[in-house]
């Protein structure tokens, strides 16, 4: 079924185009027809009618139609068969078609197409080259400019007529082929014999035809050879030379070379005629890739075709110039130094550079820092000595460059001081920056200018800079990222060294608002708060940043603005209250986004002088209670306090002692202390004892003397008994005089062998603390008041400080 349709389909397609072809013919018999004025090729711009004609009686209008699709034209009446239609200025190619309805049957529609196009114009600006192929002959060609398109199909023809020696042929009519729009070319074939031609061209189409100017031509005058032939080049650091294949007949030879991205140089002409020949092609640059073409020349006529191109490399030759080297000194260790230098372009480095040298040398003791760094390094960081240079060479397979030198302003070689640069000025673009000076009267011999420049806080990783010389006092700067801030400088140089300096603020291409605020952290003391912040990243800053803005926020906000140069800010004497921290950030586009916010708290203050002394008191304390575990400074607090209290002292006049010896002849006899002592007694030995006065600022060596000053010598009884006086020959006894005792020591006798470790304990402290009593208070016997007699008192010069005060008499 779907074959059958397919089948059934064709056949009306088939007769559809029958009858379109049948109704688009000009005249059918027993139909319509249609003409023009003009005919069916028409020149553009042209008027004219366009006529149909019905052969049929018509049933109802009749109707011409153009353009695709059709539509309808205001035709005319011509008679009662005949329409026509008025075309004007017509300017490309037109169908028109006619149609009714006709009686007894219907008639199919007739179409007419015009072409419509120009006259050709006359064929002009004809050249002919002749092509020495060999004696024999060659091959002329000829082209010629055929003028505008006629939008026609045109036909052109070349017409020849060869001269010989005694006659002339022709002419003869060649074939002409297209050469672009506008141009067409012809070529023929001419043999050795043929001394002239004369050449014309020929054009027509359907509207008319031209024909151009006859030109003449001497075939030498003309005569053009056939392209050299060019072998390898065989080259050396400083030129090539060239293997060339030409013809015998040709007296002029041209020998071209270049470089990438460089015009085309002609060699000096070579002289001679030889067929086959060397070439020598010179002074080239070393390491440096070149393109070579030639073209030769008969006596007369014209040059030949360019060569196919050959290429060669010249070899290497040690770098002829020195870098151009920098440096940067780290703000906090002028001990190193970072060196930088540039990549040398192709021509000074001549050659494939291998590596870069880098040397400190002492100008006294010579090198003291070498390091060989590869080709891809553009710097390195240096140790750097106060009478110390930096060379720098670059090296490729034929040896190093001459070598480049720099040093410091803070080394001891005494360089020329120089006046920095004067009114600096910069001046920011969209995508450059412009900086100038003030122009010197005079400059320095062998000075020069840098201009350095960096992004803001990255000098040491992203250095660039540009040199100068000293007449030179403006430059601008590219490669500038927008909303980048970059700061520089503008520098002196002499002989390597930076002898003064001018540098220049932040800067940048294209600015707008932080897109962020910066990174807050904050440190409470007391009523104050410490606030650090990080700088923005680099991407979020949009230009330079002008100031930093503190807001503090409580009851009331604070506002606080802070230069661009600070990264921290103390903010003194707050209330106590709860607070809330941000910051944010400006360019000279404005106010940025504010950071994240922190909170603190400020609390009221606590009176620390009563902890502070309590807590000093606490720690004497414990120290005093500490010492007082000591034995010998239990001892001297004791005497101290004996000295201070103003107690009642018995008179020793009152004794039972003292009066049963009244009426002796002065001498008192030892009365013992003990009941327990014999009957028997020795008689006493009598000492003068002297009382320290009360004053704790005496020497020890004076205190003798003072207490025999202040007070009168008293004669006090140490009594001790035969039992515990076996190996005592130190006691002694005085009689008292009668004077009057303010004070009496009263001490507990002890065993000699606790005496001596006692004066042992207190000759190792007196050392340290010789001013302190070294009784027991709380441990020793103690009798006070009126009612003390002399019988139980016993008194030991030990208890003193000094030996002087328990002096015998003599």
């Amino acid at each position: 079924m779907t074959r059958w349709t397919f089948f059934t389909a064709v056949a009306a397609l088939c007769v559809q185009l029958c009858s379109v072809s049948k109704s688009c013919s000009i005249r059918t018999s027993g139909g319509t027809s249609a003409r023009t004025s003009a005919g069916a090729v028409v020149q553009r711009g042209s008027i004219f009618q366009v006529y149909c004609t019905f052969s049929c009686r018509c049933r109802g209008p009749m109707h011409m139609y153009s353009r695709h699709p059709p539509v309808p034209q205001s035709h005319r009446p011509l008679n009662a068969t005949t329409i026509y239609y008025n075309v004007t200025n017509v300017n490309k190619n037109r169908t028109f078609s006619c149609s009714c309805q006709c009686s007894p049957a219907p008639l199919d529609s007739c179409g007419l197409d015009i072409s419509a196009g120009y006259l050709p114009e006359r064929p002009e600006n004809m050249s002919c080259i002749y092509e020495v192929k060999d004696d024999d002959g060659g091959v002329v060609s000829c082209t010629w400019n055929t003028g505008r398109d006629t939008f026609l199909w045109t036909r052109s023809a070349l017409r020849v007529r060869t001269g010989y020696e005694n006659h002339t042929d022709g002419p003869v009519r060649y074939k002409v082929s297209p050469k672009g729009t506008g141009w067409s070319s012809a070529n023929f074939t001419v043999s050795g014999s043929v001394r002239r031609i004369s050449v014309w061209a020929e054009v027509e189409n359907d509207l008319g035809s031209a024909v151009s100017v006859t030109r003449n031509y001497t075939l030498w005058d003309i005569a053009m050879p056939g392209p050299p032939a060019l072998g390898p080049p065989v080259c050396s650091s400083w030129g090539c030379v060239l293997r060339v294949e030409r013809s015998a007949l040709t007296r002029h030879l041209e020998v071209q070379y270049g470089a990438a991205a460089r015009p085309w140089t002609s060699s000096p002409e070579p002289t001679g005629s030889v067929a086959e020949r060397n070439v020598s092609i010179s002074p080239l640059e070393p390491y440096t890739g070149y393109h070579f073409r030639a073209r030769s020349k008969f006596s007369t006529g014209l040059w030949s075709q360019w060569s196919a191109n050959v290429s060669g490399w010249t070899q290497e030759e040690a770098p002829a110039k020195e870098l151009d080297v920098w440096f940067a000194e780290s703000a906090s260790d002028f001990s190193s130094l970072m060196v930088y230098w540039k990549q040398p372009d192709v021509l000074a480095a001549r050659g494939r550079i291998s590596g870069f040298r880098v040397r400190v040398d002492d100008r006294r003791s010579g090198p003291v820092f070498t390091a060989d760094v590869g080709a891809d390094v553009t710097n390195q960081s240096v140790l750097f000595c106060p009478n110390c240079e930096v060379i720098v060479w670059a090296c490729n397979s034929r040896g190093p460059s001459p070598p480049a030198r720099i040093t410091t302003h803070h080394t001891r070689v005494k360089v020329q001081q120089v006046a920095p640069p004067q009114d600096v000025k910069v001046t920011a673009g969209n995508q450059s920056v412009a900086i100038s000076w003030r122009k010197r009267a005079t400059a320095p011999p062998h000075a020069a200018h840098v201009v350095e420049w960096f992004p803001q806080g990255l000098k040491l990783q992203e250095l660039r800079w540009v040199r100068l010389t000293a007449e030179d006092h403006h430059t601008v700067i590219t490669g500038i990222e927008p909303f980048e801030c970059y700061e520089g400088a503008v520098h002196v140089v002499c002989n390597g060294s930076s002898v003064s300096s001018t540098r220049f603020p932040g800067v940048a291409t294209l600015t707008s608002a932080p897109s962020a605020g910066p990174s807050v952290q904050k440190t409470v003391e007391g009523n104050q708060v410490t606030v650090t912040w990080t700088e923005i990243p680099r991407g979020q800053r949009g230009g330079c940043i002008t100031e930093y803005t503190v807001y503090l926020g409580s009851k009331e906000q604070q506002r606080i603005s802070v230069p661009a140069s600070e990264r921290r800010r103390v903010i003194r004497d707050l209330s106590p209250a709860g607070y809330t921290l941000w910051m944010t950030a400006s360019t000279a586009r404005g106010e940025g986004r504010a950071g994240q916010k922190v909170t603190f708290s400020i609390q009221q203050d606590t009176p620390l002088y009563p902890l502070v002394l309590c807590a000093v008191a606490t720690l004497i304390g414990m120290v005093l209670m500490c010492l007082y575990h000591i034995s010998a400074v239990k001892k001297r607090v004791w005497v101290y306090l004996q000295c201070l209290m103003l107690d009642v002292v018995p008179d020793p006049a009152n004794s039972k002692w003292a009066r049963a010896c009244s009426q002796d002849t002065g001498e008192v006899h030892l009365q013992p202390s003990s009941s327990g002592v014999a009957e028997e007694e020795e008689e006493p030995i009598l000492v003068d004892v002297e009382e320290l006065p009360k004053q704790s600022g005496v020497s020890s060596g004076g205190r003798a003397e003072a207490a025999g000053a202040l007070h009168p010598p008293t004669n006090y009884i140490k009594s001790f008994s035969h039992s515990d006086s076996e190996s005592s020959d130190r006691t002694q006894s005085s009689l008292d005089t009668g004077t009057t005792v303010d004070y009496i020591s009263s001490h507990g006798l002890g065993s000699m062998e606790e005496e001596e470790e006692e004066e042992e304990e207190e000759e190792e402290f007196t050392g340290m603390l010789g001013f302190f009593p070294s009784h027991n208070m709380f441990t020793g016997p103690m009798q006070l008041g009126g009612t003390l007699t002399l019988n139980a008192v016993k008194i030991d010069c030990r208890d003193f400080f000094l030996p002087e005060l328990c002096r015998p008499e003599t």
